[in-house]
């Protein structure tokens, strides 16, 4: 066994935790689509009965006793439930770019996402991101309350000229245009270092706020160029995209020169840092306000990938976000970048 343990037994051990971990999320996948299936078929039924017969809500409630007196213990058969499998059905069966995204999420988020969205592509939006990111229940929530949507669609970056083909649409959802960091309690007046206090000590917010598989690598990171020290303000990990992403903090709007002092950051990151088999490093500058046609400008020059957002410490979106979505189309065509563009590493 010394032998065993000194040679093969701890990378033996963590290739099974994987293997187990990775067969158990898949099985928990398969058990989710399976009863979203199923309420699928109850919900077409129920339909179909009303449809054919007239069934009212005095039949679905006699409908609800029944199933629970034969299934007890499952919540699942609740009339409440029952006209929620039919609107499900009813909802999605004309629809065959949603039908399909249904399947790849829980009953729970499904029913969060029918409640709380109404048009087609918003609602794709959040079918898709909630699986392949992995979303929970809250996370969702959160997602929706802080109106992602719009947030992702109106984002600013560079990406599609500064990164490998394979990951330019999830870095680009990595991203957003706008951070709502309602739950700092900060002031509307506020430094820069309050700013960046105030997200490490609420460090599960801010993730959450980013979007999903972040991790915190840390605050003030140190880089020696030339003899001179140079600190980024938070770096972080995104997992998915196997990339360093630095962030720069502006309690002001942006500048330009910003973006020249990001390329430096990215530039020592992947030169000092960048691990074999990274991608490479992301820059996101975090402001107060910006001038959508000033960060255009700035970001045709860069040669590092960098995305340009905004910030509030209000629940409160900014005004020009309601009117400022692409057209249809071209959010589908966006939607659409989602697909083959991933690696499940989950």
């Amino acid at each position: 066994m010394s032998e065993l343990a000194a040679n093969d037994y701890p990378g033996f051990l963590v290739e099974l935790k994987a293997r187990i971990r990775q067969a158990q999320y898949q099985a928990l996948r398969a058990v989710n689509a399976e009863l979203v299936r199923l309420y699928w078929d109850l919900g077409e039924s129920i339909h179909r009965k009303q449809e054919t017969l007239g069934w009212g809500k005095s039949v679905v409630e006699t409908l609800a006793r029944d199933l629970q007196a034969e299934f007890p213990g499952q919540n699942g058969f609740s009339a409440a439930n029952l006209w929620l499998m039919r609107q499900f059905y009813a909802e999605y069966r004309s629809r065959p770019i949603l039908e399909p995204l249904v399947r790849e999420i829980s009953w729970a988020k499904n029913v969060l996402v029918m409640k709380r969205c109404k048009e087609d592509l918003e609602r794709e939006f959040y079918l898709r991101a909630t699986a392949r990111f992995g979303w929970t229940k809250a996370v969702l929530q959160h997602q929706i309350d802080n109106q992602s949507y719009a947030k992702y669609l109106l984002n600013q970056t560079n990406f599609d000229q500064t990164l490998p083909p394979e990951i330019q649409a999830q870095a680009a959802l990595a991203v957003k245009d706008h951070y709502t960091f309602d739950f700092l309690g900060l002031a509307e007046a506020h430094s820069e270092r309050e700013l960046e206090n105030a997200l490490v000590q609420n460090l599960r917010r801010f993730l959450a706020e980013m979007g999903g598989l972040f991790t915190f690598v840390g605050t003030q990171h140190r880089l020696e160029v030339g003899g001179q020290e140079y600190f980024i303000d938070l770096l972080l990990f995104h997992r998915r995209l196997r990339a360093l992403v630095a962030i720069d903090l502006k309690i002001r709007s942006f500048q330009p020169e910003h973006k020249g002092k990001m390329e430096f950051y990215l530039e020592a990151l992947d030169t000092q840092e960048r691990l074999a088999g990274e991608n490479p490093s992301i820059g996101i500058i975090i402001c107060r306000d910006k001038n959508k046609t000033v960060v255009e400008y700035a970001l045709r020059t860069a040669s590092r990938p960098i995305g340009v957002a905004t910030y509030t410490v209000s629940a409160e979106l900014p005004e020009a976000y309601r009117n400022e979505l692409p057209s249809p189309e071209a959010i589908a065509e966006r939607l659409k970048l989602w697909d083959g563009k991933e690696t499940d590493d989950e």
